[in-house]
């Protein structure tokens, strides 16, 4: 068998038995080559994770708590700030918020889930709302993971979630009904009336041009303006042109009904019943401003009312207007406007009537006395402030304003060279003149240590500040020798020109200082009525406008009333009360009481403002010296006062007002010992106070104690 072959399958075979008895041996492995191994898949690298959405989620809502919209725009994907602008976003929260008359907004974060490059949070929104309390919400924010970055996907949801695309929170509205102004008597000087808008349904004018002229002539309206409304409205519309008074429909009834084309709708409007008496007082109504939208649309107004824009309508308007309410819901505009959601509700209540201090009859008395000469009376109580009467003429009708702000009524009283639109009793300033020297006389009293008997010279003539600075006496001969107390009867301007430089080289702030405890260049601080503060000049003030010190000449004048000194009439009749009462500075009122409609009521009660730190015995020197004016043989005021029934204590006031004629003044109170009443006057260019003022105080204080005489 030696050199015979092996098959090849016996080989094969053996070979495998060799392997299985032999297992993997080395010798083996050399003659057998390893099968190549298949490779293991080579493992992913391990995702970075990405970051938490929960900071940008908080960030959005920190960001609206602070009313930040920029920053919340900011943080919003790509495509949602490419689906709406930055200011139709702010848009979309500021028209809500407004809606709910929102003043704060709390927000608070509650979970928030990641799912890959989502995010879900809820969340809860708290509303602080003027009208409806608090109003909260639970809701939903979508975030998503783009750009390397977190962003919040906006929708109409996020502001609440009853909103959304055609549905928009709306406040339906009930308007409340005006209170009432009425005077110390209950007599009604403001009320809710009825005003009648005349209108035009184009179809049905038979005769355009007889319509138009018509309605023209009834309403004030102009034809052109009345045609370019017909022109812009579709036939069968009413068409409003103006708004007449209830009575003057009535008047034109038969004659409007019988005018094809024409209809009339009646409508709620203020009603003033006593023409241009207390006009100034009471104030006009108009459009809000502007300037002042916001605020009257977070307290829950339309923005299409009329508000008060000036006296007491303006400075009771939160009380007159009442409460207003209505359903705060979410309203879905397509197909038809549909209440989608309720959010809250809130009762209307009508608004509080108003009293004032004063008669309405005393009071168009005064305005009487005053007639068609520009000036002002003031007629207070001098121990509790009460104001028995605020005159100012020129005046206007508050009317004119009843059925809207019409700007060309406005500007014409505005523009008027009159200034009919200015309360020249709390807002009219005046340099006061010789009325001034109750001031400087107590400064000196009190500051300088003056005795009454301190003695002066005038000879017409005064040259303390050198011969190129002289000055003059209104006496031209000069009073002679005279002493402090009768420089205040008989108004010598030197003694005071003496008194305000030895004040002023004494101390520069001591006579400023005094006319403020007077309160002379301070608002008064009434109730109801917009006021000037005045000037009185310092060395503060002195810097501020002129970028130069009080100099002596500066002290001078004012000593005698004149240079930089303003002052109001209500300020001076302050001053005068002040004194009669015996050093309290009270606190004028024009309003007495509010009183809602559920019987709650608020008192105005009488409050002082300042004492006068003056020692009694010069109080008393002063008070004397002022009776002695209009007693005494050489006082001011003598001839005014003859024959009166009432001791009068006041000063007369001659001012320099810049042209030819000086203002006129004289303020005081009556009886001289035991005051009930202070007034005080200016009239405008008219003169001397002795001969114009002091008559026309006598008038009124006449008018005043018949009057008290007959009240119960």
């Amino acid at each position: 068998m030696t050199g015979s072959k092996i098959p090849r399958r016996v080989f094969l075979k053996s070979l495998g038995v060799l392997i299985i008895v032999g297992g993997c041996s080395p010798d083996v492995a050399t003659v057998i080559s390893k099968p190549t191994a298949t490779p293991l898949p080579t493992p992913a690298p391990t995702p970075t994770p990405l970051p938490k959405a929960d900071a940008v989620a908080q960030a959005y809502l920190t960001a609206w708590s602070n009313g930040d919209y920029n920053a919340m725009y900011h943080l919003l994907t790509p495509d949602s700030q490419a689906r709406l602008s930055r200011e139709q976003f702010e848009n979309h929260y500021n028209l809500a918020l407004t809606t709910a008359t929102v003043n704060q907004v709390q927000t608070q974060l509650q979970s928030l889930l990641h799912n890959h490059d989502q995010a879900a949070a809820t969340f809860v929104s708290t509303w602080q709302t003027s009208l409806f309390g608090s109003i909260e919400a639970d809701n939903q924010m979508q975030l998503r993971f783009v750009d390397g970055r977190w962003g919040v996907e906006w929708q109409p949801t996020l502001v609440l979630p009853q909103l959304g695309d055609g549905v928009m929170l709306s406040f339906l509205s009930e308007q409340p009904v005006r209170g009432n102004i009425y005077d110390k008597n209950y007599h009604a000087l403001a009320t809710q009336g009825q005003m009648v808008t005349v209108g035009v349904i184009p179809l049905y004018m038979d005769d355009q041009k007889i319509v138009v002229d018509s309605v023209s002539r009834i309403t004030g309206v102009s034809a052109e303006e009345i045609l370019e409304k017909i022109a812009t409205a579709r036939p069968d519309w009413f068409v409003p042109i103006g708004d007449i008074s209830f009575e003057t429909s009535l008047e034109y009834d038969n004659f409007l009904n019988n005018l094809n084309g024409v209809d009339r709708r009646a409508r709620s409007a203020r009603a003033y019943n006593d023409g241009d008496t207390a006009a100034h007082i009471i104030g006009y109504m108009g459009s809000i401003p502007a300037e002042h939208r916001e605020r009257y649309l977070a307290e829950g107004y339309q923005g299409d009312e009329l508000v008060g824009l000036t006296g007491i309508e303006a400075w009771t308007e939160p009380q007159l207007a009442g409460r207003r309410g209505g359903r705060l819901v979410a309203l879905a505009s397509k197909p038809a406007k549909q209440v989608v959601a309720e959010m809250a509700t809130v009762t209307t209540q009508a608004g509080s009537s108003v009293y004032l201090t004063f008669d309405t009859l005393f009071q168009a008395n005064v305005e009487r006395l005053l007639g068609k000469r520009r000036g002002a009376v003031v007629v207070m109580n001098p121990d509790n402030g009460a104001i028995y009467a605020l005159v100012s003429y020129p005046r206007f009708e508050p009317a004119v304003f009843t059925t809207g702000f019409d700007a060309d009524a406005w500007a014409k009283l505005y523009t008027n060279e009159d200034r009919p639109l200015v309360n020249r009793a709390t807002q009219g300033v005046y340099p006061p003149g010789s009325v001034f020297k109750i001031v400087s006389l107590t400064a000196g009293l009190e500051v300088l240590g003056l005795a009454p008997e301190t003695t002066y010279v005038c000879t017409g003539k005064w040259q303390g500040l050198g011969e190129e600075f002289e000055k003059t006496c209104w006496l031209e001969t000069g009073h002679g020798k005279i002493n402090l107390i009768d420089g205040l009867i008989q108004s010598c301007n030197t003694v005071f020109y003496e008194v305000g430089l030895a004040l002023h080289r004494h101390d520069p702030q001591a006579l400023p200082n005094w006319a403020r405890a007077f309160g002379l260049g301070l608002p008064t601080g009434i109730f109801g009525l917009g006021e000037s503060a005045g000037v009185i000049p310092d060395q503060a003030w002195m810097q501020a406008n002129f970028n130069q010190p009080l100099f002596d000449g500066d002290a001078v004048n004012s000593a005698i009333g004149q240079g930089f000194v303003l002052t109001t009439p209500l300020q001076i009749a302050g001053m005068l009360a002040a004194i009669g009462n015996g050093g309290q500075l009270m606190r004028p009122r024009i309003v007495d009481r509010i009183l809602s409609v559920d019987g709650t009521e608020q008192l105005l009660e009488p409050e002082v403002a300042g004492t006068l730190a003056i020692s009694p015995e010069n109080l008393t020197l002063i008070k004397d010296g002022l009776e002695a004016i209009t007693s005494d043989a050489r006082g001011t005021a003598r001839k005014a006062f003859e024959g009166f029934a009432y001791t009068v204590a006041g000063k007369t006031g001659t001012a320099e007002s810049g042209q030819e004629e000086a203002h006129a003044w004289f303020a005081g109170y009556a009886p001289a010992d035991t005051p009930r009443v202070v007034i005080a006057v200016v009239l405008e260019h008219a003169g001397e106070g002795s001969k114009v003022a002091a008559p026309l105080f006598r008038q009124v204080a006449e008018a005043f104690f018949e009057w008290e005489a007959g009240q119960t």
